[in-house]
């Protein structure tokens, strides 16, 4: 991904208004992005088949496919960061964007100045630490799994990577720097997000389901990421940790 600087990240708008796509495309432009706009789910295919782009802004109101099977679709194929702008404000949909793994969900009508600062924040995470960040180096090594911070890769027992995305990532990274630690919604929102919390915000509980989904024998019965009742949750493996270039000898 090219997040070195404004002019080196290249934003996709998804929505079907042109107001929309032409005030956001106006901001992200003056604020030195490289902005597209396409109105449907078959246009975003076809630009995205020409060349990558660093995060997507998605409407889940569209005229050839429902936003969220759109989301979902992008995820399947891809680790790009998903925001999704719609008019759709029902707690459900907003747990199901959630769910099928966009990093963030904003209701219309929005700030652009808001939309701006979460986009940042969501770029920041999604970026590759450097290896000057002592917080983030390390490769860590729990019950046959491996968590390389530089990379952002999980490796399964079995030795093959396991796609997660930026949030799933963030969340897994937070609960093995703190394993042991019961982390409650507000710190693990602090740890994550990097962002101020909504007064009703689950998004939390969202990452943690579909991250057990991926690294729990049996999610229903989870015995890394457990629930502790009325507080949060802590994560009971003990990560040991190795020197980067430990990673190939």
């Amino acid at each position: 991904m090219n997040m070195g600087s404004p002019a080196e990240t290249q934003i996709l708008v998804v929505d079907d208004d042109p107001h929309i796509r032409k005030m956001l495309q106006r901001y992200f432009e003056h604020e030195g992005y490289k902005v597209t706009c396409v109105a449907t789910g078959r246009e975003m295919r076809l630009v995205q088949s020409a060349r990558p782009f660093d995060i997507v802004l998605l409407d889940l109101v569209l005229p050839d496919q429902d936003g969220i099977d759109l989301a979902r679709e992008l995820r399947s194929g891809s680790n790009v960061p998903i925001m999704i702008l719609t008019g759709r404000d029902d707690v459900v949909d907003r747990v199901v964007g959630l769910e099928v793994g966009a990093d963030d969900y904003i209701v219309k009508p929005f700030h652009l100045r808001e939309v701006h600062a979460r986009l940042k924040s969501i770029l920041r995470r999604y970026q590759t630490p450097s290896k000057a960040d002592s917080n983030s180096d390390g490769l860590f090594v729990f019950e046959g799994w491996r968590l390389d911070s530089e990379k952002r890769k999980l490796l399964n027992p079995e030795n093959v990577e396991v796609e997660l995305s930026t949030g799933e990532f963030e969340m897994l990274d937070a609960f093995v720097r703190n394993a042991g630690r019961v982390l409650s919604r507000d710190i693990l929102m602090d740890l994550t997000r990097h962002r101020g919390r909504d007064p009703f915000d689950r998004s939390i509980d969202t990452q943690i389901s579909r991250l057990r989904r991926k690294i729990e024998i049996d999610p229903a019965r989870p015995k890394l990421i457990k629930s502790v009742r009325s507080v949060g949750y802590v994560f009971t493996a003990k990560p040991a940790r190795s020197a980067l270039d430990a990673r190939d000898k």
